[in-house]
């Protein structure tokens, strides 16, 4: 990914965050005919000390997860928020409209999670991660039931060897012009747009 010094994310909890946050990623890998396959899927981040892992699933129907196993050419892309910046808020007129956004790339070795149990264990920590509220509700529904789900599934994890970060937050813009674009954002009704004024204010310069 292409990234200015002044865009690059270099602090590895800010990135963790920011995956946790917004973690509804697009997994890349190469199918056998050297073309792309790409899917778009939830994912947990687990932790190990200074490493990680991202840990997600395929329906099984889904042919990509057999790219995956032993697999050390993976790409995950997180990307969102984003927001159109229009020339409206700077101060010169020779200026032209852009995109503020914030992207993370994580490329790592991918390893299919084949056991029953383990398998059963991502789709009960997925429930949890994402509606803690209904997990009682899940876990009162027919064991027969959780069974042929789990079997139509292949859980994954993607073991992170490396991972770049960038947020572009009009970082080279003056200050006023940044605090133009924060107050327009805000009082948006598009829930992207009030995010990167979020982390504009929290940027600000």
């Amino acid at each position: 990914m292409y990234i200015p010094a002044i865009n690059r994310m270099n602090d590895p909890e800010e990135i963790l965050s920011f995956i946790e946050r917004f973690s509804f990623g697009t997994i890349i890998s190469a199918a056998a005919d050297g073309l792309p396959t790409a899917t778009h899927l939830p994912f947990l981040v687990e932790r190990q000390g200074t490493s990680f892992d991202l840990i997600s699933h395929f329906a099984k129907t889904n042919p990509q997860w057999k790219e995956i196993a032993h697999n050390k050419k993976i790409l995950v892309i997180f990307q969102e928020p984003h927001a159109y910046i229009s020339p409206v808020h700077y101060e010169k007129a020779l200026n032209v409209p852009t995109w503020n956004y914030i992207a993370v790339h994580v490329y790592g070795e991918g390893m299919l999670i084949r056991e029953q149990d383990q398998t059963r264990a991502v789709l009960d920590r997925t429930v949890e991660h994402y509606e803690s509220a209904y997990k009682p509700q899940y876990d009162r529904l027919p064991e027969d039931f959780k069974l042929k789900m789990s079997q139509g599934v292949v859980a994954f994890k993607i073991r992170a060897t490396a991972i770049e970060g960038k947020k572009k937050l009009s970082q080279n813009k003056t200050k006023s012009e940044q605090e133009k674009i924060i107050r327009t954002l805000s009082q948006s009704k598009s829930g992207s747009e009030q995010y990167i004024a979020e982390y504009m204010q929290r940027h600000l310069s």
